[in-house]
């Protein structure tokens, strides 16, 4: 595949808008439903469509690519399962900005299991993307309700799932990594919606259910997770985290435009904070390249 680096980070920054568009969405319909079973529909439907679309790759199968696909998928499950909660307890806007958070743990992370340097462009990439953040969150540290230590742990999980994608797409099959992923979140959605909830039923005649499915089904998930494994091929996961901190920007525009939560002028300016900082990380990485 003849991608380079600049054309993967634009197709990384659709993947960070189609995520922050989801949270208003996903917000409305599991507060008609329970959370293990959105995730089981929205995972299992996903799951379907990539499973039909890798049917000739699967006799590539091994016992490696299975644990590799699977590890990924638990981790994914855990943080989209504290994510989804968290949606239940605190605004679209506040899950979204502390799930950004997961910015300045990669580098940390890389650090810490794989003992990878950070340098000072992306040490200053992560730090104005921080600021940022503290802006759009009103320049004021939140309430740490339940909803927002969900969203806290969400976003150790997804860095972690970040760095890891990182060293498996360099190995493996890209669509079955994915396709095992969300096999991996679907059985265990439908485990703890049968142990915790006793149901995995859904309201077909539901237009806000079924509104969110569908986007978070074909962009927010299948068309998202293909891109995110294939793409970080090309970039590093340190800058890949930074281009990601576009997600709550366009969660709290989305939220503003749907579901009527007003953004301040210091806010406006925490997301315009935020994309100087993966611009300034971007520019200096092709400097010194």
């Amino acid at each position: 595949m003849n991608i380079k680096s600049y054309q993967a980070d634009l197709l990384l920054v659709f993947v960070a808008l189609s995520w922050g568009l989801t949270f208003a969405l996903v917000k409305d319909a599991v507060e008609q439903m329970p959370v293990y079973a959105f995730l089981f529909w929205r995972f299992g439907s996903a799951f379907v469509l990539l499973a039909i679309a890798s049917y000739a790759y699967w006799r590539r199968l091994n016992m490696a690519t299975l644990w590799a696909g699977m590890l990924l998928g638990v981790l994914n499950f855990g943080a989209y399962a504290f994510q989804t909660f968290g949606l239940t307890l605190a605004t679209s806007s506040a899950v979204a900005f502390i799930t950004g958070l997961f910015v300045v743990m990669t580098p940390l992370l890389a650090w810490l299991f794989f003992r990878k340097t950070i340098s000072k462009n992306v040490i200053a990439g992560v730090g104005l993307s921080m600021i940022g953040l503290w802006f759009l969150t009103g320049g004021k540290p939140l309430g740490m309700g339940l909803g927002e230590i969900y969203s806290l742990i969400c976003a150790l999980l997804f860095s972690l799932h970040l760095l890891f994608t990182d060293r498996f797409v360099k190995r493996y099959s890209v669509i079955l990594l994915v396709t095992i992923q969300f096999a991996t979140v679907t059985l265990l959605s439908a485990a703890m919606g049968i142990l915790h909830d006793g149901t995995l039923k859904a309201d077909w005649h539901n237009g806000e259910f079924l509104v969110a499915l569908v986007i978070t089904v074909v962009f927010a998930t299948v068309f998202a997770f293909w891109v995110q494994s294939s793409m970080q091929r090309f970039t590093t996961p340190t800058k890949a985290a930074l281009i990601f901190t576009i997600e709550p920007l366009s969660a709290a525009v989305f939220g503003y435009l749907y579901a009527g939560e007003a953004l301040s002028l210091m806010q406006v300016c925490g997301g315009l904070l935020i994309v100087v900082g993966v611009v300034f990380a971007e520019l200096m990485t092709l400097k010194n390249a």
